[in-house]
C-alpha cells in the first residue's frame, strides 16, 4: 500500500523506536493543520490494515432475506481474473450479484451475516456501504442490512 503525502508534509523515522513523526512547516496556517490530522489518521489506518487488517460485519435483518459468497455469477462480467462475488438475496425477484473489489475477502458465516475483511479500511467500508443500499434499514419494521452493529430506533405505527 502506498499513499501520497502534500508536498508540504514531511515524515520522519526513527527506526531505532519504530515511529514515524509527521512535520508541517507552519502550525498556524489552518490547511497545514487540518490536513495534519488527516494524514495521520491515514496513516494509521494503513498501518492497522497491513499489520491487523479491517473488516465489516452485516447483518441481514428480513424474512427471506439471506447472502452467499460465489465464485460465478450470471448476471455481471468479472473485473479480474478470480473474482468472488457475494449475491443477496433481499426481497426482490431477482438474485442482486456484486463483485468484490480488489484486497477485500468476504465470508458468510450465516446465511443472514456477511463478514468482509481487507487491508484498506475505506475500500472494505465503501464495499460495505454499497451493499447496505440495497435495503437500507427501515424505522417501521426494523428489517434492512445494517452495518458494524447499527441499530435503528423503531417508530410508533401512524394511528389515525
Amino acid at each position: 500500500m502506498s499513499m501520497a503525502l502534500p508536498t508540504y508534509m514531511t515524515l520522519d523515522q526513527n527506526l531505532e523506536t519504530r515511529k514515524a513523526t509527521l512535520k508541517i512547516p507552519d502550525r498556524k496556517e489552518r490547511k497545514h493543520r487540518e490536513m495534519w490530522g488527516t494524514t495521520r489518521a491515514y496513516l494509521q489506518n494503513h498501518v492497522l490494515g497491513v499489520s491487523e487488517g479491517h473488516n465489516a460485519i452485516l447483518r441481514l435483518v428480513g424474512v427471506g432475506f439471506r447472502a452467499s459468497v460465489e465464485s460465478t455469477a450470471t448476471t455481471v462480467k468479472p473485473e479480474y481474473p478470480g473474482q468472488q462475488y457475494v449475491s443477496l438475496k433481499v426481497g426482490y425477484s431477482h438474485p442482486i450479484e456484486l463483485g468484490l473489489p480488489r484486497g477485500v475477502k468476504a465470508s458468510t458465516p450465516q446465511p443472514t451475516r456477511i463478514l468482509l475483511e481487507g487491508t484498506d479500511k475505506e475500500v472494505v467500508n465503501q464495499f460495505a456501504a454499497e451493499i447496505r443500499m440495497w435495503r437500507k434499514p427501515e424505522p417501521y419494521k426494523g428489517k434492512g442490512i445494517f452495518v458494524n452493529g447499527e441499530t435503528i430506533r423503531l417508530k410508533a405505527k401512524k394511528i389515525k
